[in-house]
């Protein structure tokens, strides 16, 4: 839910503009609370030890759809390209699925650190590189 909640936050800053598109719901004040409380309530589940894998059907399903409806917006944002950039945010979906994992092990085998702190600092590269790619589309 991350993914959404930046293309709402892109577009409520004015960085993206969708007001007169199929996606123009996204710049909707309502739409940016219930996608920004998805996201924040994504970002405490996903610490919780039932939580499934994200790379399990579901989970990645689920990223691959949103991935594509974020890339399409942006893609509507900017004037065109809409399946390229469908296309590169599906794969930034699965590869960040797949590198966040990665990270996520590696650091914790590495450092002997707690997971939680891989699980913060993957939240916090999402975010942030979240805001760069909206905002400078």
């Amino acid at each position: 839910m991350t993914g959404p909640a930046l293309v709402c936050w892109g577009a409520h800053f004015g960085w993206l503009h969708l007001v007169e598109t199929r996606l123009g719901f996204l710049e909707r004040t309502s739409t940016l609370v219930v996608f920004t409380l998805l996201a924040l309530g994504e970002l405490v589940v996903d610490k919780l030890p039932n939580t499934p894998p994200r790379t399990a059907l579901l989970g990645m399903s689920a990223r691959i759809v949103l991935g594509a409806t974020c890339g399409y917006a942006l893609a509507l944002s900017s004037g065109g390209g809409e399946l390229l950039f469908a296309a590169a945010a599906v794969v930034g979906a699965v590869v960040g699925a797949f590198a966040g994992i990665n990270f996520r092990r590696s650091l914790a085998a590495q450092t002997k650190w707690p997971d939680m702190v891989g699980a913060l600092l993957e939240d916090a590269v999402a975010i942030i590189s979240g805001l760069v790619i909206v905002s400078r589309v």
